[in-house]
């Protein structure tokens, strides 16, 4: 599929595939242009593998952000066989930003959470962009608390540039509300796997992100802080953003190697946003799978290991200086 929007490291691969749509286009191609079709076909996935096998961090941010990449809501169309929603944190409202509702993906029934940037500019409004309120954490966890009463896995969808950063959101108790995620997803009795399919934008995305298995798209990222955020504490300025994503140490290959997340779920040739169906079907199957496993795991084996999983991140080593010290004469 090729994408409306087109981000500056795509446009050589767009140059070529439009060649190529002239040449499909001719009414009685000769064998010249057929053997042209080939030649083309050939260089456009050899650019798009060497294109964004290359990307920085930078532009992994730009494709985690693509306006046309696959969002919770169309995951829930395209993997689930049945999908009820609920709404309401009975307290204060529905928040749009997450989605919540019991699914069904093939055999396995789920209760599934997913963070939902939207598409038009009214349903963007409508979400915050992503950016839940409190209201949205507290819907998620009841409905997690629901879940966990009748034994039904859950699955978190994760796609935030982080929480909403309002008075009105801090006046509801935006902190403390994520913090009450964190620590009741930790000791909730049944399996709970987590994607980050897009952006995974500090305690926004950290409160739905406790699980026994966490994974993250290949062209998605996941911090404590955003790259502008970061890079305007440090730099005092958000153009400095490319340079702050670098630091970071955001993307999944970094991610993997310090045990911050547990698998890397690799996206079509050419990123997500060019194939939603082709993203769709791995990323089911990935749930599928850690779903199987996770389910043959004792309950008190399965929280302790979730326990001890997040108690191991940040484990550094300090060495121990091989030079002796400088003494004052």
């Amino acid at each position: 599929m090729k994408p409306q929007f087109v981000l500056p490291f795509e446009k050589p691969i767009v140059d070529l595939e439009d060649q190529l749509a002239k040449l499909e286009a001719q009414p009685s191609p000769t064998p010249v242009t057929l053997d042209l079709i080939r030649t083309r076909r050939v260089e456009i996935a050899k650019m798009k593998r060497e294109v964004f096998e290359n990307l920085d961090a930078w532009q992994t941010v730009q494709v985690s952000r693509h306006q046309e990449r696959p969002q919770a809501k169309d995951y829930i169309e395209l993997i689930c066989d049945e999908f009820v929603e609920l709404h309401g944190d009975r307290a204060f409202g529905d928040d749009r930003a997450i989605l919540t509702g019991f699914a069904k993906l093939d055999d396995h029934k789920v209760l599934l959470i997913g963070q939902h940037k939207g598409r038009t500019l009214k349903e963007r409004t409508e979400c915050y962009y992503g950016c839940a309120h409190p209201e949205g954490y507290r819907k998620a966890l009841l409905k997690m608390q629901l879940a966990a009463k009748f034994g039904v896995p859950i699955v978190c969808l994760i796609d935030t540039p982080g929480a909403y950063p309002g008075i009105g959101a801090e006046e509801r108790g935006q902190a403390y509300t994520i913090a009450v995620n964190l620590r009741e997803m930790s000791r909730l009795p049944v399996p709970i796997v987590c994607v980050v399919i897009g952006e995974g934008g500090s305690g926004g995305a950290l409160g739905l992100g406790i699980g026994d298995h966490i994974a993250m798209l290949q062209f998605a990222y996941y911090s404590v802080i955003s790259p502008e955020g970061c890079a305007g504490i440090l730099w005092k300025g958000a153009s400095h953003a490319p340079k702050a994503a670098q630091a970071l140490k955001f993307t999944g290959r970094d991610l993997l190697k310090f045990g911050v997340v547990d698998e890397v779920i690799p996206e079509p040739l050419g990123a997500a946003h060019r194939d939603h169906r082709a993203m769709a079907s791995t990323l089911k199957s990935v749930i599928v799978r850690n779903l199987k496993s996770l389910a043959a795991i004792p309950t008190n084996e399965l929280l302790e290991r979730r326990y001890q999983k997040f108690r191991r991140i940040g484990e550094f080593e300090e060495q121990v200086a091989t030079e002796p010290a400088a003494t004052l004469v």
